[in-house]
C-alpha cells in the first residue's frame, strides 16, 4: 500500500508551554526512534503548509480564529478558553495550530487525489477543540477539519475511530447531525475522567441517529480486555456503515504509565490496536486509512515506542517487538530526562483476546453490552448474543 508520512520540524512549534503535558518532545523522540530503527528509510516526508482561514472555518467560527491570532498580545480570553491551565497562550499560537491542521488536510489530500492509500500525521489528532473555543490542549480541531475537507472532495461516508483515553468530543460535536460521518470513540468512562462526555447513550441527532458511537471502559482496563471490547463493537458497525475511508485518532494516553488517565494498556496493546486499524481499513474502507496522533503524556517511555509502531504499521514495516532500542536514541533521550528509559520495543504484555460471543462475567462485558444495546439495533444488528 502506498503511504505518506507528514512531517516537518516546524510542527514542534505547537508548544503550549515548557512544562505543559502535551510537549512536542514526544514527536521529536518518536521521529528519532523511527529513523534509528530504519522505519523511515527512503521515506520522503510530506511537508505541510498552514491551513488558510477558509479551511479552518470548516469547523471554527471566524471570531474564534481572530481571538487565537490576538491572544499573544491581548492576554487571557476566558470566552474562548485561551489562557487557561489546559490551553495557555503561546507566541505564534495561530500559525502553529494552523500548521497542524494543514498537515492533516495534506494527508487527506494525498489519499483523495490517489497518491497514497494511507497517510499519517502524528502532530494531528487535536480532537477536543470546539467550534468557538479551545478545549483540552487543542486549539484547532484538525481531525474534524480533515474530515470536512474529505466530504467536499469525493467522500460521502467517512468513519472516524478514536482510541484516545479521552472522549473524542470535538469531532463528535462537529458531526453530531451529519449521517455521512460515523464517529466511534473508545475511551475511559466519562464518570471517571475529563471531559465527562462519551456515554453509550450519546448516539447522534436527527437523521444521524446511530452514527455517534461511544464505548466507555472502566479505569484499569488492560490490553486483552480493551481489545475484546473493541472487537465486540467496532468491526460490526464498520461493516454496516460501509465507509469509504477510515480516519483514526491514535492517542497513546491509554498507556499504563500515562500521568493523566487510568487505563492500563501497554505499547504491545497499542501495536495491536494499530494493526487492527490497518486490517479494518483494508476490510471495510477499501484500504484507505488516515491516521492521526493525539494524546500521550508518558513522553519518554510510552509515546515514542507506541507511535513508532504506528508509523511502522502505516508503512507496512512492522517492527519486531523484541527489537532493541538503538543506543543513539537512548543517548539522546538520556540528555532530556533522568527517568529510566526503555530498552526494547515491547513490554512483553499478552495481547490475545477472547472474541465476544455474548455477555459473560468478564469485567468489560457490561460496558460492551451497554453500547451494543444502545446502537446496534439502529444498524440492524443483534446487540447481545451474536459475534457481529
Amino acid at each position: 500500500m502506498r503511504a505518506t508520512v507528514v512531517w516537518d520540524e516546524a510542527l514542534l512549534a505547537y508548544k503550549l508551554s515548557n512544562d505543559h503535558p502535551l510537549h512536542p518532545v514526544r514527536l521529536d523522540l518518536t521521529m528519532r526512534l523511527a529513523r534509528s530503527l530504519g522505519v523511515l528509510e527512503g521515506v520522503e516526508p510530506l511537508i505541510p503548509t498552514p491551513a488558510p482561514d477558509e479551511e479552518l472555518e470548516r469547523v471554527h467560527v471566524a471570531s474564534y480564529l481572530d481571538a487565537v491570532r490576538q491572544a499573544p498580545s491581548h492576554g487571557d480570553d476566558p470566552v474562548h478558553q485561551l489562557g487557561t491551565a489546559d490551553n495557555p497562550i503561546f507566541e505564534g499560537m495561530h500559525d502553529a495550530s494552523a500548521l497542524v491542521a494543514g498537515g492533516s488536510i495534506a494527508a487527506a489530500r494525498e489519499i483523495a487525489e490517489g497518491r497514497a492509500d494511507r497517510a499519517v500525521n502524528l502532530s494531528g489528532g487535536l480532537h477536543h477543540a470546539m467550534r468557538d473555543h479551545a478545549w483540552g490542549f487543542c486549539v484547532y480541531n484538525d481531525c474534524a477539519i480533515a474530515i470536512s475537507w474529505l466530504l467536499d472532495h469525493g467522500y460521502t461516508r467517512i468513519a472516524y475511530l478514536d482510541t484516545d483515553v479521552h472522549h473524542g468530543d470535538g469531532v463528535q460535536a462537529a458531526f453530531l447531525d451529519d449521517p455521512r460521518v460515523m464517529t466511534i470513540s473508545v475511551h475511559q468512562h466519562p464518570g471517571t475522567l475529563w471531559p465527562g462526555t462519551g456515554f453509550a447513550s450519546e448516539l447522534g441527532e436527527g437523521a444521524a441517529a446511530g452514527t455517534a458511537i461511544n464505548l466507555p471502559l472502566p479505569p484499569g482496563t488492560r490490553d486483552q480486555a480493551w481489545l475484546r471490547a473493541f472487537h465486540a463493537v467496532v468491526p460490526g458497525l464498520l461493516r454496516a456503515f460501509e465507509p469509504q475511508i477510515l480516519v483514526t485518532q491514535c492517542g497513546a494516553d491509554t498507556h499504563h504509565e500515562d500521568p493523566l488517565a487510568e487505563l492500563s494498556l501497554t505499547v504491545d496493546g497499542h501495536r495491536a490496536i494499530y494493526r487492527a486499524c490497518r486490517d479494518l481499513a483494508a476490510e471495510y474502507a477499501g484500504g484507505k486509512w488516515l491516521a492521526l496522533g493525539g494524546g500521550g503524556y508518558n513522553l519518554f517511555r510510552g509515546v515514542p515506542r507506541s507511535w513508532t509502531h504506528l508509523l511502522a504499521t502505516v508503512l507496512d514495516r512492522d517492527v519486531d517487538p523484541d527489537r532493541t532500542i538503538p543506543a543513539e536514541w537512548t543517548s539522546h533521550a538520556a540528555t532530556l530526562t533522568n527517568r529510566p528509559l526503555p530498552t526494547t520495543m515491547t513490554e512483553e504484555a499478552p495481547t490475545d483476546w477472547t472474541p465476544w460471543g455474548g455477555y459473560t462475567e468478564i469485567d468489560v462485558d457490561r460496558f460492551v453490552l451497554e453500547t451494543r444495546r444502545a446502537v446496534f439495533p439502529l444498524h440492524g444488528l443483534e446487540p447481545q448474543n451474536v459475534l457481529d
